[in-house]
């Protein structure tokens, strides 16, 4: 039996750099600087440099970037924000924890990213933002989405795409403001949860830093009702490490994804098997080397027998979970999604 292959490898990422991680953690341990920080500091300059924004702020995870820069932009009871039913469950549940309605769009059947013709026709007069996410590493068309949007402002999940980009633009800079995750799965990792607010926009910037400290400036005074969205010390000073590396990890992944294809067309499976569709416009980092088969739980369980590591991405679309039975969706609602999702 040959040896077992993983879904992620973490260690292939960690053993090159150990001495560097164990260097960088002592260093914070011996400033006893633990939230917060010189070392966040210098990862948000770093990181703004790298992502072509202006402002980076970092926070404690992607799910709290994508619920502060809500809460920056204003969304609030009784808005409605437009987002894709098929992503992980932060984008939509990010929206209802802030008292507003997602609104749900089917997914283009090619990248799985929102359709945008259906965003254009989800816009009344209650939208207050539209949440694209660049799922699995590949940007939305984000010039076809901001001229259907018009003056609605665009806030970017980017949670799976630090390093994407829409034509020649880095995603993260493409609306009102970007949001990114750091959590250890990601093509740049953490050692815990972290995450990533970018923004061109001064005010909107601002905003950020004030609400992911309690709504506090100066200490103790508090103009907003903000909440504990911190970014530790020691996770900055681990991305830091990593950030360096990070184009060429990508290029290694763009590499393997391209010898799946080749191998997938030598071995005739081509008829059998859906690659992902990659834009000739853009810059996919594939977060995740997504395929299609007629036959995936019995393909997974086979693969599961030969120890080869297999996820699905993802299972139930948002208007199928039973928190958001209260939207009123239906089967049937968003077809694409739906046979994505099976």
């Amino acid at each position: 039996m040959s040896e077992p292959v993983a879904l992620l490898d973490l260690q292939a990422q960690y053993r090159p750099l150990r001495e560097q991680f164990i260097d960088v953690i002592t260093r914070v341990c011996d400033s006893q600087r633990c939230i917060m920080g010189e070392e966040v500091l210098a990862l948000e300059r770093e990181l703004a440099d790298y992502l072509e924004v202006k402002h980076a702020m970092g926070v404690s995870s992607g799910t709290d970037a994508l619920l502060v820069a809500m809460m920056a932009a204003g969304v609030g009871e009784g808005d409605e924000v437009i987002t894709p039913t098929f992503s992980f469950f932060a984008t939509a549940g990010c929206v209802a924890r802030l008292g507003a309605r997602p609104v749900l769009v089917d997914s283009d059947p090619r990248t799985y990213n929102l359709d945008v013709d259906a965003v254009k026709r989800a816009i009344t007069a209650k939208t207050k933002a539209i949440l694209p996410v660049h799922l699995f590493g590949q940007a939305v068309d984000m010039t076809a989405l901001a001229a259907a949007a018009g003056d609605v402002p665009l806030i970017e999940d980017a949670a799976q795409a630090i390093g994407t980009r829409d034509g020649a633009r880095r995603v993260g800079g493409l609306g009102l403001a970007g949001c990114f995750s750091f959590y250890p799965t990601k093509n740049l990792g953490a050692f815990g949860d972290a995450g990533l607010v970018t923004s061109n926009d001064d005010a909107m910037a601002a905003r950020v830093r004030l609400l992911r400290d309690h709504g506090m400036s100066p200490r103790y005074y508090h103009s907003a009702v903000g909440g504990n969205f911190r970014l530790d010390a020691i996770q900055g000073a681990v991305l830091r490490v990593k950030l360096p590396h990070l184009d060429s990890w990508h290029e290694g992944r763009r590499a393997n994804a391209a010898r799946y294809r080749t191998l997938f067309a030598d071995a005739g499976l081509l008829d059998l098997v859906q690659l992902p569709y990659e834009r000739t416009d853009g810059y996919h980092i594939y977060n995740q080397f997504v395929v299609e088969v007629p036959d995936r739980d019995g393909l997974r369980q086979y693969l599961t027998e030969q120890k080869i590591g297999t996820e699905i991405y993802y299972p139930v679309p948002f208007h199928k979970q039973e928190c958001f039975g209260y939207l009123g969706y239906k089967t049937g609602d968003f077809p694409v999604a739906e046979a994505a999702a099976a």
